[in-house]
């Protein structure tokens, strides 16, 4: 049965092997002590944290999730998940999927009136997937290397 739980600091260095896979950061990760300095900033934010999700202990998936409040909207906070990542060896039996719905759920119980992602264009696998859980193709994303 997959649990999913907040990450913690020890747990980083599976965090970071997931984030090595080809299809995500291939090979290029954090040193684990900059993702430790990094990790901590995370807790500035009331409601910005990664997850795991396992299966009789063993790593299967992270994400992490970031709801955060608006003034627009009438006050409702949103939500954006990101670093979406499945182990490779372990892809196709569900995991993503509950991953996902765990997130939701997560973003609902928060009161959050949305929950974004952005996905790669070359990504088309990905945008199925996220189409089949409800995810619809929603304006345009732009994005400036800085």
């Amino acid at each position: 049965m997959l649990k999913i739980r907040e990450a913690h600091p020890d747990d980083l260095g599976e965090v970071l092997r997931l984030y090595a896979q080809p299809d995500f950061d291939d090979g290029q990760v954090l040193p684990i002590e900059e993702a430790k300095a990094l990790y901590a900033r995370f807790f500035d934010y009331p409601d910005y944290r990664i997850y795991l999700a396992e299966v009789d202990g063993r790593v299967v998936g992270t994400f992490a999730l970031l709801m955060m409040l608006n003034l627009g909207h009438c006050g409702a906070p949103s939500a954006v998940i990101e670093d979406v990542v499945v182990d490779p060896d372990l892809q196709g039996r569900g995991f993503g999927r509950d991953m996902m719905l765990a997130a939701m759920d997560m973003a609902r119980d928060k009161k959050c009136y949305k929950l974004v992602l952005s996905s790669n264009a070359r990504r088309v696998r990905a945008h199925s997937f996220y189409e089949s859980l409800g995810f619809q193709r929603h304006g345009v994303s732009f994005h400036v290397t800085l």
